[in-house]
């Protein structure tokens, strides 16, 4: 009778408890949220005293000065591009490479499906030297076609790993099925593995999105042209040499996390799923 009434006890503390660390996540990542959206109207004093506090007067000027001054737009206009271009070569290449991972037998996939996951050891910076030297000798500075392959290569091995887990977990029947109808490799793979695959990819899209968009360090070494600069460039406009408009910052931040607020929101749900079958059940 008591072990039955302690076991229902425990069976009821853990959804409060679950309940309570949902709210205290919730808090401690809702407050840099609202602490960025009040700085973004206040100015460097009171930014620097309390940063909790509401604005004695709110500055719309700093959305003024990260749109016009710091062209903001155009940065995240920019990064769109770059995010985009990054989205579509990760998922396709991603995709047919992990098909053969996934379903050929030949004596050299496996030395090189773990060529690839060799780069998810690989520090991304390690390569900033080499890379910009291939830039500057081939006259490719300023070039969104070589960054966009740069952020690419880096994306693939992970990309490759989630994507290559969770073609493992479709049914070679529909391979097979497939074949009958006198589907080749390419079409099986557009007609048949893309169609039941779009977890893992909504997860391998998003992923190099957010990275190819977001980027600093590639950008600073392969841009310098402003009018290319994407919105990590455009953040440091408001950055003098011995002071920072603080204010027009994190105004700009608002505007740069937009879009991918909105793409995280549509694809949220697949994303996880996608993440859990591919690396789980990979």
């Amino acid at each position: 009778m008591n072990s039955a009434v302690s076991k229902h006890g425990s069976a009821r503390g853990r959804p409060a408890a679950l309940y309570i660390f949902a709210v205290v996540w919730s808090v401690i990542t809702i407050i840099p949220l609202f602490t960025t959206i009040l700085s973004s109207f206040k100015s460097n004093p009171e930014i620097y005293s309390n940063m909790l506090k509401l604005p004695e007067k709110w500055l719309f000027q700093n959305y003024y000065d990260a749109l016009f001054g710091a062209r903001i737009l155009f940065g995240v206009i920019n990064s769109l591009l770059l995010g985009l271009g990054t989205t579509v070569v990760v998922v396709t290449v991603s995709m047919f490479a992990s098909y053969i991972f996934s379903r050929k037998k030949y004596f050299f996939i496996k030395p090189l499906y773990l060529l690839f996951l060799t780069g998810l050891m690989l520090p991304v910076h390690t390569a900033i030297i080499p890379l910009s030297k291939i830039a500057a000798g081939i006259r490719l500075t300023n070039n969104y076609f070589y960054l966009i392959l740069v952020y690419s290569a880096f994306q693939l091995p992970q990309a490759v790993f989630l994507a290559t887990g969770y073609i493992n977990t479709i049914s070679r029947e529909l391979d097979e099925a497939a074949k009958i109808d006198g589907c080749s490799i390419f079409g099986i793979i557009c007609r048949v593995i893309f169609p039941v695959s779009t977890p893992i990819i909504s997860t391998v899209a998003v992923l190099s999105f957010i990275y190819g968009y977001s980027e600093l360090i590639f950008s600073i070494i392969l841009l310098t042209d402003k009018t290319k600069f994407p919105v990590s460039r455009s953040l440091m406009f408001f950055t003098g040499e011995r002071v920072t408009r603080m204010g027009p910052v994190f105004a700009a931040i608002i505007v740069a996390v937009i879009p991918m607020v909105i793409l995280y929101l549509v694809f949220h749900e697949k994303v996880q799923s996608g993440m859990v079958s591919g690396a789980v059940k990979g």
